[in-house]
Formats: C-alpha cells, structure tokens, sequence
C-alpha cells in the first residue's frame, strides 16, 4: 500500500486544524478531497468516514478515561442513529453509489451540511442566548427529541460524512443546557465514534472506500493534530472560527452550484 505525500500532507493541514479548533475533520477533508483531488464525493466520504472512526477513537477514549461522557446522551443520539445510517447506505447501494446522481445527489447534501456547519461555528453563541420557551423541556420530550436528531445525524453523516460535530455539538447544547459542557462535548464525541465506524463500513461493503487514501491521511493527521493543539491556547479562537466559517461556507456553496 503506497503512500501518497500530497494525502499525507493534506491529512496533517486538516489534523493541524483540528486540533487547534476542534472542529471536525469531515467538515474539512471531504470538501478538500472532493474539491482539490477530485474525488468521487461517494469515494471521499467513505474514506474520510473511516478516517473519522479512527481518529474519533482516540478522543473518546480520553473523555472516557476522564469521566467526560454522559452515555444516556450517546445512547439517545445512537438509537436513531444507528438503523437511519444503516438505511440510507441500503438506500445508496440499492440507487447506485457511484452513478452520476449520486455524485450530484451527495455533493448537494454536503455542500448544505457545510454551510449549516459554518453558522453553527460563526453563530453558536447568539444560538445558545436564544429561550427555548417559557417552560422546562420534560426529560421524556428531550429524549425523544435526541433520538429524532441522532436518525438526523445517521443520515447526514452517512451521505456527506458531516454533521456529527459542530452542528452536533451546537443542537445538543440547546437541548441539554444544565449539563457541563465537557461532558456534552464528550458524549458528542463518543457517539462520533460508533456512527462514523457503521456508515465508514457500511461504504466500505459498497465500494466506496480508498484503503491507500486512508493511510495516507492518517499517517499525516496524528502530528497535525498533535501540534495544532500545542499551540490552540496561543490563538486567537474568534478570528479562527471566522476564518474558518467562511472557508467552509464558500466550500459549501461551491458544491451546491456545481
């Protein structure tokens, strides 16, 4: 399995972002792989799915490890998450996945998942100044809810691999607002996991996954992400999640138009 250098070094510019945002890596490499390398949008979000899953793993096992996970939330999100990502890769290999409507039909879906990932990172905290309303939410409706938007995130994440991270974060804060924030972003990540790893085989089985890609993207992301997290503390995080709205805002509209 030969490595790609131009894989590697785009896998260490997306770690490298990654870790000094924390936004994820699906919101980046699969418009990068489709955009820049011109990749099947299909081939591009089964390989980055995977590389999501890998990645992923390690991150939720130090939430675990520091008691950072609320698991009923994780449950909730993977109830619905779990057979509507099963589904819709039914649905996809039943349609073709590498048909030309297909292509369009993904590339659509990811360009809208990126916009709607650009404002929930430009307009997270106007969202979280927003009432849900006079009354509590009952813990049963937010259950129901919860389970209602993971069936949303097994959908998306598996046409687009985007979805599971910012905007999964952004809905869960509103839904859950007493709970600490670390142990949101914990169960968002360790749900990550599990959906990334269903939809990333489930392309694998139809066909839409690059093994040499995924190598490459790896070997490069560990340093990345190690180093953008080295230096996260020194940056200046409103100006980069600007920056970063508006690169994956345009990305978004670039694939929506195409």
């Amino acid at each position: 399995m030969q490595i790609d250098p131009l894989y590697t070094l785009s896998g260490a510019i997306v770690g490298f972002v990654v870790g000094l945002t924390g936004v994820g890596g699906g919101s980046l490499m699969t418009p990068a792989l489709v955009l820049l390398f011109g990749v099947h949008p299909a081939t591009a979000v089964g390989t980055d799915l995977l590389f999501a899953a890998i990645t992923k793993t390690a991150g939720a096992a130090v939430h675990g490890c520091k008691r950072n996970i609320d698991w009923r939330i994780v449950a909730r999100l993977a109830a619905g998450s779990a057979p509507s990502s099963a589904l819709t890769l039914f649905l996809m290999d039943r349609l073709g996945v590498h048909t030309a409507q297909m292509s369009r039909t993904i590339g659509v879906v990811l360009g809208v998942a990126l916009v709607a990932t650009a404002l929930s990172i430009l307009l997270r905290r106007q969202l979280l100044d927003l009432k849900l309303g006079p009354r509590p939410v009952s813990e049963a409706v937010r259950a129901r809810v919860t389970i209602l938007f993971g069936a949303l995130l097994g959908v998306l994440v598996s046409v687009s691999s985007v979805g599971a991270g910012a905007m999964g974060l952004t809905v869960l804060l509103l839904l859950y607002p007493a709970a600490p924030i670390v142990r949101i972003v914990g169960a968002d990540v360790a749900h990550a996991v599990p959906l990334t790893f269903i939809a990333g085989i489930g392309h694998w089985m139809i066909g839409s996954v690059d093994l040499a890609m995924l190598a490459s993207l790896l070997v490069g992301s560990v340093p990345g992400v190690v180093i953008g997290a080295q230096l996260a503390p020194d940056v200046d995080e409103r100006a980069i999640r600007i920056v970063l709205s508006v690169v994956l805002g345009i990305a978004g509209i670039r694939l929506i138009v195409a």
